[in-house]
């Protein structure tokens, strides 16, 4: 019997040092009541308590504390109801007052961030709201701060996630800010395309300066080259002529040398496709005339003359200039024979071919018959024309015909 009550004797003993022994953990605060009482506060550590007379109704934790609060309809000032979602930042700075002031301050506090919420969001439209979050953080804050000041606890912070205003509400915020988006997108493209448009302008404007500046430095130097061509193409002409007429004033030439000088200008005069037509002058004819009787008498200077310049000028050396002249004349007097005859041949026939053909009206002349001349004297070529319908050949003779170096002619 003695050895089971020291038994029990020492289960008490031990069970009451259990009791009587707390500890309490970092960051946390104990509350001991003796007798139903507050007696005092258990800091972090082991502490030493009566059993059945003290009890540790609470430990309180004194870091800051996040407490997320599930989104809660607010109407704004202009009747549209948003759903807000906010989360606050608090910390027990007096845990006697904080147990001991509210009854659970985590509920308190939750209740008194709605009907806060809902007065601030009251005076707020729509727009001010999404607008002035941190506006409304503030006043809320300053409002919870003021009220749990008395449960023992510090807010030291208060957020609002997130405010979803109404479907058609979001909707047509969504397509305000998709217009805006696009706006935007379209002014800065227009803005961009501006600046290219200015900057390929002034590209352009510059290119065209430069292409301007060497199309007139390539027509002054092109200028200057004609310039100084066409200047040395006159110097050479003029030097060439200055040159010419020198020789021809040293040759001291008369009538007879640019008589013959002309005539070896004809063959070159003929040789031309539109020449159709060509005439001697009856000075000529008397100039060659003169040629001829200068060859055919004695003047001896004249003759001397005309054989130095021929032979300075264009007959080659050993040719005997005077007997090519001679032949040349008899052949041009044998040809213009036998040109006039065929022409008057032509004219009677076709005159018996149509009697009521009718000579044309003017002066009526004798028909004249072509003088033979002399072996000194030049007959001149006849008159010359390409074979045409539309071309007439002049009148060989009959009415109208005129000899080239007689009087009556047009000279």
């Amino acid at each position: 019997m003695e050895y089971v009550l020291t038994i029990l004797v020492l289960v008490l003993v031990a069970t009451m040092l259990v009791m009587s022994v707390r500890i309490v953990r970092q960051q946390r605060v104990g509350i001991v009541e003796r007798l139903g009482k507050f007696h005092r506060q258990l800091d972090p550590g082991p502490h030493l308590v009566i059993p059945f007379i003290d009890r540790v109704t609470e430990t309180l934790d004194m870091r800051e504390q996040v407490v997320p609060f599930p989104p809660q309809g607010v109407i704004t000032e202009d009747n549209l109801m948003v759903s807000i979602d906010s989360v606050i930042y608090f910390q027990v700075i007096d845990p006697v007052r904080a147990n001991y002031e509210a009854q659970d301050y985590t509920a308190a506090i939750e209740q008194l961030t709605q009907t806060t919420l809902r007065n601030i969001i009251g005076g707020l439209d729509l727009e001010q709201t999404l607008t002035s979050r941190e506006e409304i953080n503030g006043k809320l804050r300053l409002v919870l701060d003021e009220a749990t000041g008395k449960w023992g606890i510090k807010v030291n912070r208060v957020e609002l996630r997130s405010i979803e205003p109404p479907p058609t509400i979001r909707d047509a915020m969504e397509k305000g800010a998709r217009a805006e988006r696009e706006k935007r997108a379209q002014i800065l493209l227009a803005e961009g395309q501006r600046q290219s448009q200015i900057l390929s302008a002034g590209g352009d404007r510059e290119s065209a300066i430069l292409r301007a500046q060497g199309d007139r430095e390539s027509q002054v130097l092109r200028a200057q080259a004609e310039r100084q061509a066409k200047m040395l193409t006159a110097e050479g002409e003029a030097q060439a002529i200055t040159t010419v007429f020198s020789a021809i004033h040293a040759g001291q030439p008369d009538q007879s040398l640019l008589a013959y000088q002309y005539l070896q200008m004809l063959p070159e005069i003929a040789k031309g496709d539109a020449n159709k037509v060509w005439v001697i002058p009856s000075e000529v004819t008397k100039a060659l005339e003169g040629l001829g009787n200068a060859l055919g008498s004695g003047d001896s200077d004249a003759g001397e003359r005309f054989r130095s310049a021929i032979g300075e000028f264009s007959a080659p050396p050993k040719v005997d200039v005077m007997a090519e002249i001679a032949e040349q004349k008899h052949q041009d007097a044998a040809e213009s024979a036998r040109t006039v005859e065929k022409a008057v041949a032509e004219a009677r026939s076709l005159e018996q071919q149509n009697p009521l053909r009718r000579p044309p009206l003017g002066r009526q002349e004798e028909p004249r018959q072509v003088e033979g001349r002399a072996p000194g004297s030049y007959a001149p070529p006849p008159y010359r024309t390409t074979a045409g319908p539309s071309s007439q050949q002049p009148p060989a003779q009959g009415p109208g015909f005129t000899s080239p170096g007689s009087p009556t002619s047009g000279s």
